[in-house]
């Protein structure tokens, strides 16, 4: 379960969020929708302990990310959009390096499935220089999976993959939704978010404008007599226009 109570992260004088709340349930896909600085990256690196929240609190799998950062963080995966990789590491050196951190004892078991599942098993022994963009997102998410987080947060997962690797991540998230992980999803790919998320949370200025979920946030806003509902394109482009009146 990934929870978060009335989180704020303040740069200076600026406002980045403000008073944001969330859980995320096991099983459940959350969508993180919003305009350019709207917040979502810099709510998604305090879920994920990459800076602190000025106010409020984040829990892991009920684990405090602040009392007990290590247990919290056994439990996550969290994916920026752009990989950070190691130039002298091949495919399966980094995996290992990776394992050894979360003390991954059957890594070798592991690894093979992963590989194949994420279409890059025949590139174990090569460098991340002789990898494509795409290929290098492969590997990231490889890594990030290899421990079997029970938390998972991406942002914008689909950068640089072809449309096969765009069907076979959606398919890999839902998989780890169906077996209980719980996710959180950044990303400005609003049909990806309606094709796979179950909750939606559109951020606006740091301040949210919709949570609930995708079947509660059609219903809000939906208008008076409307027989065809919107779409989640159409929603986000009703609630920012709300919130800029």
């Amino acid at each position: 379960m990934i929870e978060a109570q009335s989180l704020a992260k303040l740069y200076d004088k600026f406002t980045a969020v403000e008073d944001l709340s969330l859980t995320v349930r096991p099983g459940e896909v959350l969508g993180l929708v919003g305009c350019n600085g709207a917040g979502k990256t810099t709510t998604l690196r305090c879920l994920a302990g990459i800076i602190p929240p000025t106010r409020g609190s984040v829990r892991l799998c009920g684990h405090d990310l602040a009392a007990d950062p290590i247990a919290a963080k056994r439990e996550l995966a969290f994916f920026s959009d752009e990989p950070r990789l190691f130039d002298y590491l091949t495919v399966e050196q980094h995996l290992a390096f990776v394992a050894r951190i979360y003390q991954v004892a059957d890594y070798r078991e592991r690894m093979t499935p992963l590989l194949e599942e994420l279409e890059i098993a025949d590139k174990t022994h090569q460098l991340p220089g002789e990898l494509s963009r795409g290929m290098k997102q492969k590997l990231a998410i490889a890594c990030g999976l290899i421990h079997n987080p029970r938390a998972i947060l991406f942002d914008e997962p689909l950068t640089g993959l072809d449309p096969i690797g765009i069907r076979r991540m959606k398919a890999s998230i839902l998989r780890r939704a169906q077996e209980g992980a719980a996710i959180i999803i950044s990303s400005h790919l609003l049909p990806l978010l309606e094709e796979v998320c179950s909750h939606v949370l559109i951020l606006g200025g740091g301040k949210v404008l919709a949570n609930g979920t995708l079947e509660e946030v059609v219903h809000q806003f939906s208008g008076e007599g409307s027989e065809v509902p919107p779409d989640l394109e159409e929603i986000f482009f009703r609630a920012t226009a709300e919130s800029q009146k």
